[in-house]
């Protein structure tokens, strides 16, 4: 596990990055909030997941940033991707209620998603090399998603349910595509990463659900490396 305090460091040579080289030392109740982040089991990927969340949205407004963001801004957005993270690989919260009873966050329409899933595959398939498994993979769940699109607009019931399903089955081929597409040197480092990412948590987990909850993590980072989206409707 990372020691806290070179945890914080590294916090703070990341928001030092993005800043653009400015330094805003995290130190005082601004060093406990992070440090807490590490004792409470964020991994440090997450929490500079939330630190970009953070700097996306203050650029998204179109403004130039007159000064530069200090890491309280971004604790919101680093819980968040906290939240996320532990909704994806089903681990207990921090009051040690499952995450599944925690209330949803709330959801795009179905065809949004839909939408959202093929422009990013699209973008993910311009990276890779076109003569690649994973790429001819993508070529076919792109066309798998743009055949279900006109209908998930106006779908109900059964008809929605149906497409939700089909979006399930369509995300375990794309998961089991980036897995494929990698190497066993690769693979193992995913698997450790994965595992140091649950060791906060491994310890009040069954193993049953430490097991899950590791392949799921794993699966998670397979699907970073390869810069794919979730194509699931959950």
């Amino acid at each position: 596990m990372t020691d806290p305090a070179d945890y914080v460091r590294q916090v703070e040579s990341y928001l030092c990055q993005k800043n653009g080289g400015h330094l805003i030392r995290v130190v005082g109740p601004a060093f406990e909030m992070v440090r807490g982040w590490a004792t409470n089991g964020v991994p440090l990927k997450i929490a500079l997941r939330g630190i970009d969340r953070c700097c996306e949205r203050l650029e998204a407004r179109g403004k130039t940033r007159r000064r530069p963001v200090r890491i309280e801004f971004c604790e919101a957005d680093v819980l968040e991707a906290f939240d996320d993270w532990r909704r994806a690989v089903g681990v207990a919260t921090p009051s040690g209620e499952d995450a599944a009873a925690e209330a949803e966050p709330r959801k795009p329409a179905l065809s949004a998603h839909i939408e959202r899933a093929i422009a990013r595959l699209a973008h993910a398939r311009g990276v890779g090399a076109s003569t690649s498994p994973l790429h001819l993979r993508l070529e076919q769940l792109i066309r798998e998603l743009e055949r279900l699109a006109p209908a998930a607009a106006k779908a109900r019931g059964e008809a929605r349910a149906s497409i939700v399903s089909q979006l399930a089955e369509l995300d375990a081929a794309l998961v089991a595509a980036a897995i494929a597409q990698l190497d066993e040197a690769r693979t193992q480092r995913l698997r450790a990463e994965a595992a140091d990412e649950l060791a906060p948590f491994g310890s009040r987990m069954p193993a049953d659900a430490r097991a899950r909850a590791g392949e799921a993590a794993f699966e998670r980072l397979a699907r970073e490396a390869a810069a794919l989206p979730v194509l699931r409707y959950e």
